[in-house]
C-alpha cells in the first residue's frame, strides 16, 4: 500500500510517500477514505509528542473509511461506513483499529469530513463534559478556536447551549470562529478586557486552553467564583506556570486534560462517547470545517501547515 513514512525527526519535511507493507494483526481493516491531521503529527515528526514511535513510523491519528474485515462480535461488518481512531498509521491507504476505536457513522456525515472529528471532538468532549463540568447557559471561552481543538470545542459547546466566547489572532481566524458558532470573538492581544466588557466584569465559567504560553494568567483571571481553567495542550511551546495563590479568592480548579490517558485505562469510554454525540452529528451540530484537501503524496505540505499555524478550520489527506 502507499503510505506516508516518517523516515528520520527532522520535522514534516522529513516524511516520504511510499509502498509500506500493510498493517497484520488482529483488529478491524478500514480502508481509508480521508485522514485527518493534527498537531500531534507534527510534532511526532521531530520526536517531541508523548508518543515517541522510533523511525521509520506512519503518523496518523484519526480516518474514515469503509471497513474491509473486522472480527467476529465487533459489532461492524465489511462495507460499513465508520470513523476511527488508530492512534499511528492513518496516513495509508489502509489501517488496521482496534474494534473499541472504531465508530459506526451516521448517514448524514459526510465520509470525508468524518475523518476530523475522532480525536478532536472525543478530545473537546472529555474536556467540556466529563472533566469540564459544562452546564447549559454557562459561559465558556476557548484559546486557539479557529484550530481543530477549538473549533470542535466551540461546536459542542454551542450545542449544549453554552455561551462561546472565541478567542482568534487574526480576521480569517476569527470568521473561522463565528462560522463554527461562537457567539463573540476577541482578539488574544487584549482578550482579558475584552471578557470583562462582554460579561459586566462576572467572568466566564469555563476557560479552554489548548495553547498554553503566557495567557494562563489572564485566563484565570477570567473566571468567576468556582470557575474551571481546562489545560488540553501546549500549541504555544511553552509550559506556563502558574502561582496557586490565584486559585483561593475566587475558589477556581485548574484541570487536567488527558484523553487519551483516561481512556487507555477505560477502554469502553471512547464509544459510551460516541453514542452521547451521535445525535448532535445526526443533526449536523459538530461537522468540523474543512480548510484544506491534500492528496496523500502532499502529506509533508498538509503537516507543515499545522506546523506553521496557516491551517484554517480542519486539514484532510485524501488517498
Amino acid at each position: 500500500m502507499r503510505a506516508a513514512v516518517v523516515e528520520q525527526l527532522d520535522g514534516p519535511s522529513a516524511i516520504r510517500v511510499q509502498d509500506h507493507p500493510a498493517p497484520t494483526g488482529e483488529g478491524v481493516r478500514v480502508a481509508v477514505a480521508a485522514a485527518g491531521v493534527t498537531f500531534p503529527d507534527a510534532l511526532l515528526t521531530r520526536g517531541l509528542y508523548q508518543l515517541r514511535p522510533e523511525p521509520p513510523f506512519v503518523p496518523g491519528s484519526e480516518v474514515s473509511g469503509v471497513v474491509t474485515d473486522a472480527p467476529e462480535g465487533s459489532g461492524l461488518l465489511p462495507g460499513q461506513r465508520v470513523a476511527a481512531f488508530p492512534g499511528l498509521g492513518g496516513f495509508a491507504e489502509t489501517v488496521l483499529v482496534p474494534p473499541h476505536l472504531v465508530f459506526p457513522l451516521p448517514d448524514q456525515v459526510d465520509i470525508e469530513v468524518a475523518a476530523g472529528l475522532p480525536m478532536n471532538l472525543l478530545t473537546v468532549h472529555f474536556a467540556l463534559l466529563d472533566r469540564g463540568r459544562l452546564q447549559a447557559g454557562e459561559r465558556v471561552l476557548i484559546h486557539g478556536a479557529a484550530g481543530g481543538i477549538g473549533v470542535a470545542a466551540i461546536q459542542l459547546a454551542a450545542a449544549r447551549n453554552a455561551q462561546v466566547i472565541a478567542v482568534t489572532s487574526t480576521t480569517d481566524k476569527a470568521e473561522v470562529a463565528r462560522a463554527a458558532g461562537a457567539h463573540h470573538v476577541v482578539d488574544v492581544d487584549g482578550f482579558r478586557d475584552a471578557v470583562h466588557d462582554l460579561t459586566g466584569g462576572e467572568g466566564v465559567d469555563v476557560v479552554l486552553d489548548p495553547v498554553g504560553g503566557d495567557r494562563v494568567t489572564d485566563s484565570l483571571r477570567c473566571l468567576r467564583r468556582r470557575g474551571r481553567l481546562l489545560i488540553v495542550g501546549f500549541t504555544a511551546g511553552s509550559i506556563p506556570q502558574i502561582k496557586v495563590n490565584r486559585l483561593l479568592l475566587n475558589n477556581l480548579d485548574v484541570i487536567g486534560v488527558g484523553w487519551g490517558a483516561y481512556w487507555l485505562a477505560e477502554p469502553g469510554y471512547p464509544a459510551e462517547q460516541w453514542a452521547d454525540l451521535l445525535p448532535d452529528l445526526r443533526a449536523g451540530r459538530l461537522l468540523p470545517p474543512i480548510g484544506a484537501r491534500y492528496p496523500l503524496e502532499e502529506a509533508a505540505e498538509a503537516v507543515a501547515s499545522l506546523e506553521e499555524r496557516r491551517a484554517l478550520g480542519k486539514v484532510l489527506l485524501v488517498p
